[in-house]
């Protein structure tokens, strides 16, 4: 297959920036190219007129890796603004209702299209997704995934009380399920499974021993689950488990932290829970629109950090607001100025690409523009708006651009997608004109 080359503005993280005049943790070509071949990438470099292959030319746009989303819940499409006080009332009043509608499988093939058309349209290229407690929602996922060659990882919540019936599984059945799924699906293509206890009020002690069994079945799956998101979760979950330490006690009883191991919100963890999470290599998932938008509280990065914890962000899709990882660095950024702490426009796009690369230890694949990764790319415009493009006129550094796109970027900012080298950003709205 002859190359393509990706003629633009090149940049990749090679670590995490340690400030915003942090040159050395980065890769910038201000002409660069990216040849593909095969789906990945086979150079990166200055562009040159010598070069063989098809051009495209993206200038003067950023070329950069595909974003990275590590918490959401594609059968929440539909819930996604809706008004409520509070996680539990929310999950109560929206998420628990809809979530029955995906035991159709036109219902969870339908959304699961019309959820990867977001995620694209926003320059996602890999996301981690809650499924519902029926396996079909696993298939749509999946099987959607599969067509567009993306690389995911998603599972089937694990739940068997605290829930409406027709959501409710059993410790069994959930097993049974989840053990068909992985091997349905993990490792098929670019499919990683992630086993899904939902979170310690929806499954009883039954339910967590049946995860661990997997866990300990299939080490080589994810584990996700949520943590600490809210007071009343959290004295709830320990009325459900009053023998554990706290709330990740109750995770780290049941075997289920590790180095694969996923956990959104991850709010008022106290000192031994952060000292935990770091012995155990566990992720805590930093979801900042979902956190204001339920009223759940401020995630401390910075003590995290100094705790050794692992750190991660993501939408929350549908307790998040915005399918777009921009729009989530722009919250995230606020949520930590609450705090008192700096974000640098550096860090914010090293979290949603390399950095969510390395929390799922795929940096080898993705999450990097670099000779043997995958071509999952994203083509990114700071001037897409009037207003962006009004501000533009005075930026005078790669970080301040970062910045802008970070803070007024959405949807628009985002020129073109590549998945594995295929532009599927231009394909997509060229479908929408046609059906229109």
């Amino acid at each position: 297959m002859s190359a393509k080359i990706l003629r633009g503005r090149v940049l990749s993280f090679m670590r995490e920036p340690q400030g915003a005049d942090d040159h050395e943790a980065y890769q910038y070509f201000e002409d660069g190219a990216v040849t593909i071949s095969d789906g990945k990438i086979v150079a990166v470099g200055p562009f040159s007129a010598s070069a063989e292959g098809e051009v495209v030319d993206h200038r003067p746009h950023l070329i950069m890796p595909g974003f990275i989303d590590l918490h959401l819940h594609y059968v929440q499409a539909q819930v996604v603004a809706s008004y409520a006080g509070s996680l539990l009332e929310w999950l109560n009043s929206y998420t628990f209702v809809e979530e029955q509608q995906f035991a159709h499988q036109g219902h969870a093939g339908a959304i699961a299209s019309a959820f990867f058309d977001e995620l694209i349209r926003n320059g996602t290229t890999t996301a981690v997704a809650y499924c519902s407690s029926h396996p079909q929602s696993v298939d749509a996922f999946f099987a959607e995934a599969e067509k567009r060659n993306m690389l995911m990882v998603g599972g089937k919540v694990m739940m068997d009380r605290n829930a409406p019936e027709a959501l409710c599984d059993t410790a069994q059945s959930s097993y049974d399920d989840t053990r068909s799924l992985i091997d349905r699906w993990h490792g098929r293509g670019r499919a990683f499974y992630a086993i899904s206890p939902r979170f310690a009020i929806t499954s009883t002690p039954e339910q967590m021993a049946a995860a661990q069994t997997l866990v300990s079945e299939f080490p080589d799956c994810y584990v996700q689950t949520h943590l600490s998101e809210n007071d009343a979760e959290i004295s709830f979950s320990m009325q459900l488990y009053p023998d554990a330490k706290d709330y990740t006690g109750i995770y780290e009883d049941y075997g289920l932290l590790g180095s694969k191991t996923l956990l959104g919100h991850c709010i008022h963890l106290n000192h031994r829970e952060a000292c935990v999470l770091a012995e155990t290599r566990a992720v805590a998932v930093f979801c900042p629109t979902s956190n204001l938008f339920l009223g759940s509280g401020l995630f401390d990065r910075d003590r995290m950090a100094a705790d050794g914890v692992r750190i991660g962000v993501a939408t929350d899709i549908g307790g998040g607001t915005d399918y777009g990882m921009l729009a989530t660095m722009a919250e995230g950024y606020k949520v930590l100025q609450l705090r008192g702490q700096r974000l640098n426009p550096l860090q914010s796009f090293y979290m949603m690409t390399l950095g969510n690369a390395q929390a799922l230890s795929l940096e080898r694949t993705i999450g990097r523009v670099a000779p043997g990764n995958a071509a999952d790319l994203v083509v990114l415009d700071a001037g897409a708006t009037p207003a962006m493009a009004l501000r533009q006129k005075t930026i005078a550094s790669l970080s301040e651009e970062l910045f802008l796109l970070q803070t007024l970027g959405d949807d628009r900012s985002v020129v073109e997608v590549y998945i594995a080298g295929e532009r599927t950003k231009f394909a997509l709205e060229g479908l929408a004109d046609a059906l229109a």
